[in-house]
């Protein structure tokens, strides 16, 4: 693995650190009605958090430990802003898995960060979707 592959997983890896976090946090506070859709968004989370680990162990690299806590950008006391965060968690860490697409020389790192890039896009159209944004898409999630 090259040290641009390396530093690639590892940003992405602390994109998705913050994210499983940040879920925890919308997940106190989101509709009830999306407990579900929370429970799916973090578990993937946390599934491209473990196999983001497991590569870079697999490779050689060096895994950071998650920070103690994270700060929310936006201040989260109710529905509204529980999906305000999940849209910050989503362009977040599509922007993180777009750079590592863009850095990664393997093609095994390209492929793993365009999954995620696209898994990103996809939970973050449909937190979009949910506050009422039009369009829920852009063109090139992840572009900063």
């Amino acid at each position: 693995m090259s040290g641009a592959d390396s530093k690639a997983l590892t940003d992405a890896l602390s994109a998705e650190y913050a994210a499983v976090f940040a879920y925890g946090v919308i997940a106190a506070y989101a509709n009830p009605d999306r407990e579900r859709l929370v429970a799916e968004y973090t578990a993937a989370h946390r599934a491209r958090r473990d196999a983001t680990i497991d590569a870079l162990k697999g490779l050689g690299g060096t895994v950071p430990a998650p920070a103690a806590a994270y700060t929310s950008p936006v201040p989260v006391d109710d529905p509204i802003p529980a999906a305000k965060l999940a849209v910050v968690v989503e362009t977040d860490t599509a922007t993180a898995w777009r750079a590592a697409a863009e850095a990664a020389s393997a093609p095994e790192v390209r492929r793993t960060a365009v999954e995620a890039l696209t898994e990103c896009a996809l939970r973050l159209a449909t937190w979009q979707s949910i506050l009422g944004v039009n369009p829920a898409t852009t063109a090139f999630p992840g572009q900063p």
